[in-house]
């Protein structure tokens, strides 16, 4: 269990997977449908369930009105994959360890 726990925190769902297995696709909605019923466009929800876009306060907002899931939820889920996308790039960020120096502009006096 802790094997597969630890794996679901280096690889979380995106919320747009979890709405296309868990409402449209259960729900028999198509994409166009399902956006009608959100006042989206389809561009814009087959974005976000194919995982193109990022989950919206305002989308959460209109899921959580039309299907009853939690926005809440939503919004953690979608922080939590961004989370673990920030984690996967944390090689290529090249920043050193702050270890107390005087920095360049606090040497300077002020004007």
């Amino acid at each position: 269990m802790k094997e597969t726990r630890a794996l679901r925190l280096k690889s979380p769902a995106h919320p747009g997977a979890f709405v296309r297995h868990e409402i449209v696709d259960p729900l028999g909605l198509s994409v166009t449908d399902a956006a009608l019923v959100l006042g989206v466009t389809r561009a814009a929800f087959s974005a976000f369930l194919n995982e193109r876009a990022d989950l919206s306060p305002d989308m959460g907002l209109r899921i959580e009105k039309a299907f009853g899931v939690s926005m809440d939820t939503l919004m953690r889920m979608q922080n939590s994959f961004d989370i673990a996308a920030a984690r996967q790039r944390a090689g290529s960020i090249k920043v050193a360890r702050y270890k107390g120096k005087r920095l360049a502009s606090a040497q300077k006096p002020a004007p």
